[in-house]
C-alpha cells in the first residue's frame, strides 16, 4: 500500500534550509520506499525561514528591497514576503537586523539598531497591508525596538531636545518621547509578532542577560544595556503610560518584542503556532501517514515552542507517528515522547568536527532517513 509522507522540517542552521532539508528527507525515502508520496511543509518558528515557509505555503511573492543593517551606516540586501492577496506582510527582522549580517568580531550590541526593520514596515505600510506577521528570531540588537520606531517617525529626544540616534548603548540619554510623527497607517494594521522567545524585557532573564553576550556583549556591556532598556522602559511607561516591560516577549530581538507593542499596537503569539496555521499543517497532517520533522538540535527546551514541538502537538491530535531528526540530540529527550514524538534520531555519522557536520547535513539526513524508512517497511 502506498504510504504518504509528511515532511515539515525547520532549518538546520548553518547546514540546510528547510526547503532543502525537506529534498534531503525525500531523498532517503525514495531510496528506501521508491513508490511513496510527499506532502512537503518547510517550517520555522518565527525566526530563520519564516518568510520563505509562509511564501510557498500561502502562494504569495516576495519583495525584494535595501535597507539599513546591524550598523546604521550598513546598507543589506532584504526581502519580505506578501501574501493573502497582498494583504498580508511577512518580515523576519533577521533579514534586516540579524547576528548573521556581522562578523562575530565587529557585532556590538551597544551601537546596532533596529532601524532597517522598521524601514521594511513602513514599505509594508505603503503597498497597503492590512496585516504584519514579524519574526523576531536571529537579532544582533538590543535597542528596544527604538530603532524600529525612528523608522516610523517615533523621535526620541534628549535633554537638550536634539534626536538621539538611537542603539542600544544611548538609550540612556533619551528624555521624552514624541509620537507626533508616528506612521498613523500602522493604527489601521494588525501587528502580529512571530516569537518563541518569553523572555520580558529587563531583569536576569531579560535581553540583555540572556541575549546579549552571544551579540557580542561584555558581561559590563550586559549591565550597561540592562539599565538602559530599564530605563527606556519608565520613560514609556511614564510619557506614555504603558507599564509592559514584564510582559512575557518583549525581551524577544534585544528588546524588539517591547518596541512592537509599545509602539505599533503588536500582539506576540507562538512563531510556530502562526506558522502551523497560516500553512494548514492540521489539514496536510490528516492526510498522511507519516509525519517527518527535525531542526539543527533537539533536546528538553525543543518543548517550549520549537518547530519539531508544535508539528508534534499537531499530529498527536490526529495519531500520527513522528519521527524527528537532529543534527545535535541533547538532554532530556525522553520528556518528548509523551508529547507526540514517536522517535527522534542524530543525523551526525560518527565522530567529526562541527564545519564537517554542519558541511555534510543534507548527506547525512538522507542517509539516516534511508535506514528509518527500512525500519518502517
Amino acid at each position: 500500500m502506498m504510504k504518504t509522507f509528511l515532511l515539515a522540517p525547520d532549518s538546520f542552521k548553518e547546514s540546510m534550509t528547510a526547503e532543502q532539508a525537506c529534498a534531503a528527507m525525500q531523498r532517503g525515502i525514495v531510496k528506501a520506499l521508491p513508490d511513496a508520496q510527499f506532502i512537503y511543509v518547510p517550517m520555522a518558528d518565527g525566526g530563520e525561514g519564516t518568510v520563505d515557509a509562509l511564501v510557498a505555503a500561502r502562494n504569495g511573492r516576495k519583495v525584494e528591497l535595501d535597507v539599513s543593517g546591524p550598523f546604521i551606516q550598513q546598507k543589506v540586501q532584504s526581502y519580505f514576503g506578501l501574501i493573502e492577496n497582498d494583504q498580508t506582510a511577512v518580515i523576519e527582522m533577521a533579514l534586516a537586523n540579524g547576528i548573521h549580517l556581522i562578523e562575530s568580531s565587529q557585532r556590538n550590541p551597544l551601537l546596532t539598531s533596529t532601524l532597517g526593520t522598521g524601514e521594511i514596515i513602513k514599505v509594508a505600510l505603503e503597498l497597503g497591508v492590512s496585516k504584519i506577521i514579524i519574526g523576531l528570531g536571529g537579532s544582533v540588537t538590543n535597542d528596544a525596538g527604538a530603532g524600529m520606531a525612528q523608522a516610523l517617525g517615533v523621535k526620541f529626544l534628549d535633554e537638550n531636545g536634539q534626536a538621539v540616534q538611537v542603539g542600544g548603548g544611548q538609550l540612556d540619554q533619551i528624555q521624552s518621547i514624541d509620537l507626533s510623527q508616528l506612521d498613523p497607517r500602522l493604527k489601521s494594521t494588525e501587528i502580529v509578532i512571530a516569537s518563541d522567545v518569553n523572555n520580558p524585557l529587563c531583569g536576569e532573564n531579560g535581553a540583555s542577560h540572556v541575549f546579549a553576550p552571544q551579540k557580542g556583549a561584555t558581561s559590563e556591556m550586559v549591565d550597561v544595556l540592562d539599565q538602559n532598556l530599564s530605563h527606556f522602559a519608565n520613560l514609556v511607561k511614564q510619557q506614555l503610560n504603558l507599564d509592559i516591560a514584564h510582559v512575557q516577549g518583549t525581551g524577544a530581538a534585544g528588546g524588539l518584542g517591547f518596541g512592537l507593542m509599545a509602539f505599533a499596537g503588536a500582539k506576540i503569539r507562538s512563531g510556530v503556532e502562526i506558522v502551523i496555521e497560516e500553512t494548514g499543517l492540521s489539514e496536510k497532517i490528516a492526510q498522511a501517514d507519516y509525519v517527518f520533522t527535525g531542526e539543527g538540535g533537539i533536546d528538553f527546551q525543543t518543548k517550549f515552542g520549537k518547530t519539531p514541538f508544535g508539528v508534534a502537538q499537531v499530529a498527536k491530535r490526529f495519531n500520527k507517528p513522528v519521527i524527528a531528526f537532529a543534527g545535535y540530540v541533547g538532554k532530556g529527550i525522553e520528556e518528548l515522547y509523551d508529547e507526540g514524538f514517536t522517535a527522534i534520531f542524530g543525523i551526525v555519522d560518527g565522530a567529526c568536527d562541527l564545519q564537517t557536520a554542519l558541511k555534510n547535513g543534507e548527506k547525512n539526513l538522507e542517509r539516516c532517513c534511508v535506514n528509518v524508512v527500512k525500519v518502517l517497511k
